[in-house]
């Protein structure tokens, strides 16, 4: 949060009007041949202190998991319990997401990031809209805009939205993007299956149960985002994403062969080492007071290369809007877990994903006190 704020969880440069001209003010194309850094992409140095040496993030391998190996189930719910007590990372290797579904994602951001400006202009995000093309979210803010470009879209986990991220592609791009469309269609039916299995794994490593939490996310919705970081001639001075914590449940994130993923632990940052063939997930804020505050979600954000361009696509998944995040019974030690607080062992109020998802729109730029200001925002706006 930006020192000398009199509402220190509340936000007040937001930027929702005019977003297109906001946008038009930085072309990538040509700030990244400029010597220096816009003012606005500059970011303090204590979020730019230099990582040290790589994260022990455990690679798991989800293959006797998804057959129903009980051996292997007990070791990769252990594994997980252990990190997400500790950062909230872990990988997944053996995933079940088909090699030629992810490879064909991560190389089709190229083709979306290397359109004339003026075009992906004309897909960008409106006021209020998550949906569309954003460069450092100018529509957004006017300060520390992160050195990157966006494209995000969503995907309803129910059949009732079949098809309809390959429809926004050809709405927001034009039909020659059908194809595009068809990969990211394909890449988040694949994104969702995984996402019920790590929910499962998850409720096994917390209390054993591997239902409570698959049935929780069944009707569930995530945003995807494709993300691209050109080179940066003052990498030094920027970041591609600022330090923050995810305020979704959980997050699907793959990367491409360049490092740029760091967390904050033990005080200090450390990277995370892309490993070929591997997906990152971590623990979000809406997960933790899914787990009564058992498991963390922990900073961390990407830095960008003087040299190399970068590429991700992040899949946040997150419940149905209006479901309750209520922890299961079990959680709750001595507690009715009514959500009414009598009796309660409960770290966090009731309240619903749309509740938290509208906050970060209208009043908090995400960041690591996002949960804690959501939480002091809701009981003050409960009197």
């Amino acid at each position: 949060m930006e020192s000398g704020d009199a509402t220190p969880c509340l936000l007040g440069n937001f930027v929702l009007d005019d977003t297109v001209s906001r946008m038009k003010l930085y072309n990538p194309s040509i700030l990244i041949k400029q010597p220096k850094i816009p003012l606005a992409f500059a970011w303090p140095a204590d979020d730019r202190r230099a990582a040290v040496g790589n994260l022990d993030v455990p690679v798991i391998d989800l293959s006797g998991f998804r057959h129903g190996d009980e051996a292997a189930a007990r070791r990769a719910a252990e594994h997980v319990r252990a990190a997400c007590r500790e950062h909230g990372f872990f990988q997944v290797i053996n995933h079940g997401v088909d090699t030629e579904i992810y490879v064909a994602a991560i190389n089709a951001i190229n083709g979306l990031f290397d359109l004339p400006f003026d075009r992906k202009v004309e897909a960008g995000q409106r006021k209020g809209r998550i949906k569309g093309y954003a460069v450092g979210h100018s529509d957004r803010f006017s300060v520390k805009l992160p050195w990157k470009e966006t494209f995000t879209f969503v995907h309803g986990f129910k059949g009732d939205e079949a098809g309809a991220v390959e429809r926004y592609f050809q709405s927001a791009l034009g039909p020659d993007f059908q194809q595009t469309g068809r990969i990211y269609q394909s890449y988040c039916e694949a994104m969702k299956e995984l996402s019920l299995v790590i929910a499962e794994l998850l409720g096994m490593s917390l209390a054993g149960d591997r239902k409570w939490y698959r049935e929780f996310f069944e009707d569930g919705k995530a945003i995807a985002r494709c993300n691209y970081y050109p080179p940066c001639k003052e990498a030094e001075l920027t970041l591609g994403t600022g330090p923050h914590a995810d305020p979704n449940a959980f997050t699907i994130l793959q990367q491409d062969e360049v490092s740029g993923l760091d967390v904050f632990t033990g005080g200090r940052w450390s990277s995370v080492r892309p490993v070929a063939g591997a997906l990152i997930i971590n623990v979000g804020d809406t997960f933790e007071a899914l787990s009564n505050g058992e498991y963390k979600s922990c900073l961390h954000r990407a830095v960008v290369n003087p040299d190399k361009e970068r590429r991700s696509i992040a899949y946040f998944v997150s419940p149905r809007h209006d479901k309750v995040i209520r922890p299961p019974p079990e959680l709750i030690a001595g507690g009715d877990g009514d959500g009414d607080g009598n009796g309660d062992h409960r770290k966090f109020p009731d309240f619903t994903w749309l509740q938290l998802l509208e906050f970060t729109q209208a009043h908090h730029r995400v960041d690591g006190e996002t949960l804690r200001c959501f939480v002091d925002y809701l009981r003050r706006a409960g009197g």
